[in-house]
């Protein structure tokens, strides 16, 4: 309770895979205070940006309030009938394998077991997969093929026992500030302790590195494989660990010595500085991510920094040992009870008789599949081809997040059945479904997320489901009694549905796995309302590290070191396509933006896609600052902002991820990534594409601002939501022959008075639209990039015509500071008036960096410039 006196509830963050806690109240507006749980052990009371600004997110604007059958809506019994009925006689007429469900690292762990049940146990497919294949596969394929066991060693405290952090494919700073944050403490505690980030692109990250290693792209296996040769030859091999617990070292090494270094790009100098740090401090956590799972040898890639570990035993060690950190609020959790098409639940393994076995007969299932199911890429071509004919998608957008897009969407606009359960029937995915099931959200729902160092945290309902939305268990639930299986699916609740679970992982324990809650088995419904964060395994043995004393997962116990060796990436840099475009996250947005698009705050730092150029391609292309390119390749193109910086190097190009059909379908990057995948872990290369890359030449360029809906429709736009209403970026190839018309049809006003101004020579028009309660919207179009005070028009002043800020009402600037909204032009009048000279002294003067810090790489490079400027003056 805080000073309110109204009870907070105790849940966690749905954003990344820290787990953060989070401390929720209700309002009596409907809406919803945040902030961060002082007692959760993965974020002590911090939080990012994201997770500060969640109470802007669960406004109930686009929400699915009733099931909808072929877009009319029906009643829920109308509905789950239907499914019912679909899925029975696709499985009667054409076998399991017939039908197949995607699911999400957003559904809780509750939800994941009983999909993950009614699929492998009672329809008797193995197809079902999860989002979590574009995310952590490679790490699940290369943790079994070592572990024996899709195990992570290590907690989140190594990370601030350390002596030598390497961030490798992995910006912390920004996909996981909080992480970060706690490592940039420990660092000031200890100013020892290095960091080193292994990524090609220079990040945020790289703002408290110690060496930043911008090694080529793909290259990440010829890098450990030349630290493992020197592991040998420089006496850092702990042989006594290698003898007594590991497998394969003789194989491993002579493919290391095979491996050609000089792959990576980068110096002797740097390569000699990475190696002398890494040997010389025994203390190491590699901390590695998407960078390094997304690609077609995203397993390997794995294996390799784990041979490194293996070879010094240099694990479950305090303060040592490999860490993947997840991308998702429960992946670990899909992982866990089986989500993966090639795994059971409590990480048995499907292939396995006597795990297969012992899981039919816990659950009392008539079948069970011998074989592992399709995973992602594959589910959606056997979608096209006719072999799968009812699918259910759940909390997932496939349409928009998937390689080759434009195949994957066409799949499912032809599948024979499409079912979806989402939130809102605001998606590209959505649009395309037979039927679509409304459920409930983050913060209306109630279960158990796992997050990345193997916490298990409670996530509770604070606010009311809104119309006829249910929880996912219930509506998976439902249909499998309706499919027959009534006993199997009579559930009352999560807390029955964890304790099934956890009974569950007692036998996986049995049987010598690493998960084993069985330790909750007996949780009461009340215990299981209080239920605290733990960290698995709880049973016998509690949970902590793994593997300091080997006792690993294989039939003999021991590690395996894999022989590797570098592969080339799917799509060779080209003539015709000679860029390669690396792509990832954002600061404040989180995948597509269902929830993230929500706040005007966190939009308001980068509002539209765009593209990291490097300068001297920029010139060589002419590519103007801030123009528009085009970027494609034979999958597809898409229209981004041009970002020149030095960031990427020459050749390499970087673009996010995040914009959608719904909020700029020309600027979506999934558009050019190809359907290769990882052979091993399934997982699809999405950092590796090969394009080419042009300047975009608009006939004209607009930005427009309204209270209400903008309906765009030109080459290019981008939108995202304001204090009031809507901004939009817009640029077209043919200019409309009466603006005064377009104008009105982009804001659906046909009443309200418009004032225009127009220079048909110069090819600019502004337009601005008043209605009874004042200005409604306004357009401004220039024959090149608007040069207008975006941030201040976003207000909707009624001097807006002018393009202009009032002397006396200064503009902000760009939103810098997410976490307190302070903008760029704020900032450097502060260090102009103030004298500011450090990062700290803007925290202490405008809070701007104090809260998650992701910002404070930003502050230092306006610092800079700001302190160049002055000398220079």
């Amino acid at each position: 309770m805080d000073g309110s006196g109204v009870p907070e509830t105790r849940s966690t963050c749905p954003y990344c895979g820290v787990g953060c806690g989070v401390l929720l109240r209700a309002t009596k507006d409907g809406g919803l205070d945040v902030r961060g749980d002082p007692d959760h052990p993965a974020n002590f009371g911090r939080l990012c940006s994201k997770g500060l600004a969640l109470g802007e997110t669960v406004g109930l604007d686009g929400r699915l309030t009733a099931p909808l059958v072929n877009g009319a809506e029906a009643e829920w019994d109308d509905a789950l009938q239907l499914v019912a009925d679909r899925f029975s006689r696709t499985i009667a007429e054409h076998g399991p394998d017939s039908v197949a469900l995607y699911v999400s690292g957003q559904m809780l762990t509750e939800d994941y077991y009983i999909a993950n049940k009614l699929a492998k146990g009672f329809m008797g497919t193995a197809n079902i997969d999860t989002n979590s294949r574009l995310c952590m596969a490679s790490t699940v394929a290369g943790h079994k093929r070592a572990f024996g066991t899709d195990t992570v060693p290590g907690t989140y405290e190594d990370l601030e026992l350390a002596d030598l952090i390497v961030l490798t494919g992995s910006n912390l700073a920004w996909c996981h500030p909080v992480l970060y944050q706690r490592i940039l403490a420990a660092k000031a505690k200890r100013p020892q302790m290095k960091i080193v980030v292994i990524d090609p692109r220079r990040t945020a990250s790289c703002d408290g590195a110690d060496l930043h290693l911008a090694l080529q792209p793909g290259s990440d296996v010829a890098l450990f494989n030349h630290l493992l040769t020197q592991i040998e030859a420089q006496g850092a091999l702990d042989a006594d660990y290698v003898a007594a617990h590991v497998d394969g070292f003789p194989e491993a090494i002579r493919a290391a010595r095979a491996s050609d270094v000089s792959q990576t790009g980068l110096s002797d100098a740097d390569l000699a500085a990475f190696v002398s740090l890494w040997l010389s401090t025994e203390k190491v956590v590699t901390v590695f991510s998407q960078g390094v799972n997304q690609s077609t040898s995203g397993s390997d890639k794995v294996n390799a920094i784990l041979n490194c570990h293996l070879a010094t035993g240099r694990i479950g060690k305090p303060g040592a040992g490999p860490f993947s950190v997840t991308g998702q609020p429960n992946a670990m959790g899909g992982r866990e009870v089986g989500g993966l098409a090639n795994m059971l639940a409590c990480h048995l393994d499907l292939e396995n008789p006597a795990h297969r076995h012992a899981v039919r007969l816990f659950w009392d299932a008539p079948q069970m599949p011998e074989a592992a199911g399709l995973k992602a890429v594959e589910m959606f071509r056997a979608v096209a081809r006719g072999d799968i004919k009812a699918l259910w998608i759940i909390h997932t957008n496939p349409a928009v997040s998937m390689p080759d897009v434009n195949a994957v969407a066409a799949a499912i606009a032809g599948c024979d059945f499409t079912v979806v359960s989402d939130i809102t029937g605001q998606t590209d995915t959505a649009r395309l479904a037979d039927v679509l099931l409304p459920a409930t959200a983050w913060a209306e729902k109630d279960g158990t997320v796992t997050n990345s160092d193997r916490t298990i945290s409670r996530q509770r309902a604070v606010l009311p489901p809104p119309a006829q939305a249910r929880p996912d268990w219930a509506i998976l639930a439902e249909v499998g009694r309706r499919m027959g299986w009534h006993k199997a699916f009579d559930y009352d609740g999560p807390a029955q549905i964890f304790r099934e679970h956890a009974a569950l992982s007692g036998i996986a324990g049995g049987f010598g796995r690493d998960f084993d809650i069985s330790g909750m088995a007996e949780l009461s419904d009340a215990d299981y309302a209080r239920l605290a964060p733990f960290r698995w395994p709880f049973a016998a043995r509690k949970g902590g590290r793994f593997f300091a004393d080997g006792g690993f997962f294989t039939p003999n116990g021991k590690a395996r070191m894999l022989p590797l060796h570098p592969r080339a990436m799917a799509a060779p840099v080209t003539p015709d396509f000679p860029y390669r475009l690396n792509t990832g996250r954002t600061r404040d947005q989180w995948h597509t933006m269902t929830r993230t698009g929500k706040s005007v705050r966190l939009a308001a730092h980068l509002s539209e896609p765009f593209l990291e150029i490097h300068p001297s391609d920029a010139s060589a292309i002419g590519i103007d600052p801030a123009g528009l390119v085009r970027v494609h390749n034979a999958t597809g193109s898409a229209i981004l902002r041009a970002l020149i910086t030095d960031r990427v190097k020459p050749g390499q190009l970087f673009a996010p991820i995040h914009w959608t059909g719904e909020t700029a379908p020309s600027g979506r990057i999934d558009m050019l990534v190809p359907g290769a995948f990882d052979p091993v872990s399934g997982q699809p290369e999405s950092k590796a594409a090969a394009v080419a890359v042009e300047a975009f030449r608009a006939q004209w360029y607009g930005f427009a601002v309204s209270r209400g809906p903008i309906l765009a429709d030109s080459a290019y736009w981008a939108k995202t939501p304001t204090a009031k209403g809507w901004r939009c970026e817009l640029a077209g190839l043919d200019r409309p022959a009466d603006w005064e018309q377009a104008a009105r049809r982009m804001f659906g006003q046909t009443g309200g008075t418009l004032q225009t101004l127009e220079d048909k020579q110069g090819g600019s028009f502004r337009a601005v639209l008043t209605g009874e309660n004042g200005l409604e919207a306004a357009l401004f179009v220039s024959a090149k990039p608007v040069a207008v005070m975006r941030d201040y028009l976003a207000g909707l002043p009624d001097a807006a015509i002018t393009g202009r800020a009032p002397v006396d009402q200064p503009d902000p600037g760009p939103i810098l500071c997410s976490c307190f909204g302070v903008g760029v032009n704020t900032i450097l009048a502060a260090i102009e008036e103030r004298q500011l000279a450090t990062v700290d002294a803007i925290g202490a003067a405008l809070q701007a960096g104090t809260n998650c810090g992701s910002c404070r790489p930003e502050l230092a490079v306006l610092l800079r410039a700001s302190q160049t400027q002055e000398a220079a003056e």
